[in-house]
């Protein structure tokens, strides 16, 4: 997956292969980069870390090949990779003839003739979000020099919901405070309703969806362009290249169709010399250019396709209908571990966005 211009960012690697990475090119030299904190960041988002995940166990120990000396970036790219060590790979013997239903592996199958890795998803598993969560936490870095701050939380899984972002003021304390978590959320007493439909769904062989609701704070108005270069259209694409992202929305989203236009605008006013809006329903983005308010949108993540009950699949091979007990180890719900990897296409984005 190659994504982005100013900032060009390419992601290689799969599931059960050597090992994943990213080349992130366009860096500004001359940035300090806290690896300290790129870990913090990665272990958010790496498996068998809490009940609710895989319990495939990887480091996620990145090891940096280029672009950066004595911790500062040099301007040339920066390449890094991330080996994968806790492979069972004899578990997805029978998915390269009998495709899991709702996985890619079916559409792969017949893209690549039959010669692609199905090896724990292979290029299109959520294995791949470890590198975009690495060049998240780069950007992000250099992002807060400019005084932008990104976060999200799990806005809601299963129909339990967290409370949402005020989207017309949002602290960046609180961003921050969000992307130091595990399962962020606002409300605490969502958590707990939200892991046990996790624990339910386990227990029964099934698994569960959720949305991800994200911020990027500090922008200034005027980034990006109309129609295809607009903020939306640049953010969408690289977030629906995380696996098992099925919608986006901005702001108030599909809620606006409901809305009066009187409802819908956000009323212009100064504010400390500046020009903000009362509320903030366009997201922060109107005509596709940042209007300096938080620019918010929110990601919906389908439940996890590997499930232990038995499925109505086919067989390739003999052309004829089959049964498929998934085996390994999948995530009953991928929404907490999506959080980092939705955070870290904002930054990318907004870093692009601001250079």
């Amino acid at each position: 997956m190659t994504w982005g211009d100013k900032i060009k960012l390419s992601v290689f690697g799969e599931s059960h292969g050597a090992a994943i990475g990213a080349v992130i090119d366009g860096l500004p030299a001359g940035e300090e980069i806290d690896f300290e904190e790129v870990k913090r960041q990665m272990a958010r988002r790496a498996p068998g870390n809490d009940a609710s995940s895989t319990k495939r166990k990887e480091n996620d120990e990145p090891v940096v090949l280029s672009g950066v000396l004595s911790g500062m970036t040099t301007g040339a790219p920066l390449c890094a990779v991330i080996k994968n060590s806790d492979t069972h790979s004899s578990d997805y013997k029978n998915i390269s003839r009998i495709p899991r239903p709702g996985h890619a592996d079916y559409t792969a199958y017949v893209k690549y003739g039959g010669f692609n890795d199905v090896r724990g998803g292979g290029h299109f598993s959520g294995r791949l979000t470890a590198p975009l969560v690495f060049a998240g936490a780069v950007c992000r870095q250099v992002l807060r020099r400019r005084g932008v701050t990104v976060g999200a939380h799990v806005y809601s899984i299963y129909g339990v919901k967290d409370k949402p972002f005020d989207m017309a003021d949002i602290s960046p304390s609180l961003l921050d405070s969000l992307s130091g978590r595990y399962f962020p959320v606002i409300d605490g007493a969502a958590e707990k309703a939200m892991r046990e439909k996790i624990a339910e769904a386990q227990s029964s062989l099934d698994s569960v969806g959720g949305i991800v609701e994200c911020a990027a704070a500090g922008l200034p108005a005027g980034l990006c362009g109309p129609l295809a270069e607009g903020a939306e259209s640049e953010i969408s694409s690289l977030v629906f290249g995380i696996p098992a992202c099925k919608g986006i929305e901005f702001g108030a989203g599909f809620a606006s169709a409901q809305m009066l236009g009187s409802e819908n605008n956000d009323p212009f006013y100064y504010g400390g010399g500046e020009v903000k809006t009362r509320t903030n329903n366009c997201g922060g983005v109107l005509g596709g250019i940042t209007d300096g308010m938080p620019v918010v949108f929110r990601a919906a993540f389908k439940p996890t396709p590997s499930i232990g009950m038995e499925q109505e699949s086919v067989d390739l091979e003999a052309r004829a209908g089959a049964r498929l007990t998934v085996r390994g180890r999948h995530d009953p719900c991928i929404v907490p571990r999506a959080v980092p990897a939705v955070e870290a296409a904002a930054a990318v984005w907004a870093l692009s966005a601001v250079l």
